[in-house]
């Protein structure tokens, strides 16, 4: 009864905020982009691409909400925030001259019914893995949330409904039969169709390997490979022409707090928002380029008191990875921030029992010591690789209280010390 009444209020203040605002989204483009990880870097490609192409688009993110040429840090903590701020997101992109907007869907966005009364033109999946399974009960349910953002879009009134889907992807057939369901046309992208395809004939028959050299070389990994490949099927399906979207590609300068090197000699130090066990395992892979360098690792582990299963494996793939390995805090919450790293250090014990490796470590709550002593034990070429928080604002502790944070801020002062 209690969640009925929940899903009663959020559904009615969806409405509201349509109707207060004058049902905004109908005046535009508006693309809503979902999945675990690759959100806010699809939406930044997109948004760049749009503009390099004339047009002008407004972007909600988890990094910051922008429109024209009004740019703000998003500091509700929220990618998808509630209490009709979509509402007024749309209406003040239209009042400004935009006509796209570009919004990341979240699953508990769509259960709390933000999505609804906004009328998407299309819908984009990037990547489907297991997350906030306590928050839903189990990662079917959490897939079948982001699944029914697709169905739902049988409730806007936009004609020639598309969606975008990772063709590589293991749950894609339940984002087809949700496509069906909502009226959508679906079309599909993947890493391997935009190297062998999009990048070789743009470049006139390079082989994948130089090609890939020609973009930026931010985007030059697999992981952003993945995003990059949907960007572009979105800007191609919008007809924008191909000597548009390279350009974009080999200018992007990439997205703050996701891989983003903050120096990258004599050592290199690297912010990263990688928060579940296989986007840390992709970032870990690409620093590491197949051994060759040696990575110094800080590691948390966000969200105290929710997604538990994943402390151990990230512990894992860290004493796996990580030459050296600093645990410290993250975003506790309610939550001892001590039995969170002792999770995490459950998996660094399995691992070393399961291959015999020797991973140092150490356990430093408080997260500015524990950065300031990974940059200390570097040495030339040495990878600092500082996960978890990438450009967030804040530490969350207890009591629903927050510490202003600054990851790159934190890093910069530390390297002024050391330089």
């Amino acid at each position: 009864m209690i969640d009925f009444l929940k899903n009663i209020y959020h559904f009615f203040v969806a409405w509201v905020a349509a109707v207060v605002f004058g049902f905004p989204s109908k005046k535009l483009f508006v693309l809503g982009v979902t999945g675990t990880k690759g959100k806010s870097t699809v939406v930044e490609l997109i948004r760049a691409i749009l503009e390099e192409a004339g047009h002008k688009a407004a972007i909600i993110s988890s990094l910051h909400i922008k429109i024209g040429d009004e740019d703000q840090k998003n500091d509700t903590s929220m990618s998808m925030p509630g209490r009709g701020y979509l509402q007024r997101f749309l209406k003040k992109a239209v009042s400004t001259g935009c006509d796209y907007a570009l919004i990341e869907v979240t699953s508990q966005g769509v259960l709390q019914y933000r999505h609804r009364f906004v009328d998407f033109d299309a819908a984009l999946v990037t990547n489907i893995h297991p997350e906030h399974i306590e928050a839903h009960g189990s990662f079917e349910n959490y897939r079948d949330a982001k699944c029914r953002f697709f169905a739902d879009l049988k409730h806007s009134f936009k004609e020639n409904k598309q969606v975008f889907i990772n063709d590589m992807m293991v749950h894609k057939d339940c984002f087809e039969k949700a496509a069906v369901t909502g009226g959508a046309q679906a079309s599909y992208f993947s890493r391997e169709e935009f190297i062998n395809d999009d990048l070789k004939n743009h470049y006139n028959g390079l082989d994948s390997d130089r090609a890939k050299k020609m973009i930026s070389l931010w985007l030059q990994n697999d992981f952003n490979l993945e995003n990059v490949a949907a960007a572009v099927a979105f800007a191609k399906s919008r007809g924008i022409m191909t000597d548009k979207i390279f350009k974009t590609l080999e200018v992007f300068k990439g997205v703050p707090g996701r891989l983003e090197h903050i120096i990258r000699k004599p050592f290199s130090v690297v912010v990263d928002y990688a928060h579940t066990p296989d986007s840390l395992e992709a970032v870990y892979k690409a620093l590491a380029e197949g051994g060759k360098n040696k990575l110094i690792c800080v590691l948390g582990a966000a969200g105290g008191g929710r997604d538990k299963w994943k402390r151990p494996s990230m512990g894992r793939i860290a004493a796996d990875y990580c030459s050296r390995l600093i645990l410290t805090n993250e975003d506790p919450y309610d939550e001892s921030p001590l039995r969170i790293l002792e999770d995490i250090e459950k998996g660094i014990w399995e691992e070393r029992n399961n291959t015999n490796r020797q991973v140092q470590y150490e356990k430093v709550l408080d997260r500015r010591d524990a950065i300031k002593k990974a940059i200390s034990y570097a040495e030339k070429n040495d990878v600092v690789v500082l996960t978890g928080k990438g450009s967030e604002l804040w530490i969350h502790v207890e009591k629903g209280n927050k510490i202003p944070w600054s990851e790159r801020g934190v890093v910069e002062e530390t390297l002024k010390l050391k330089m």
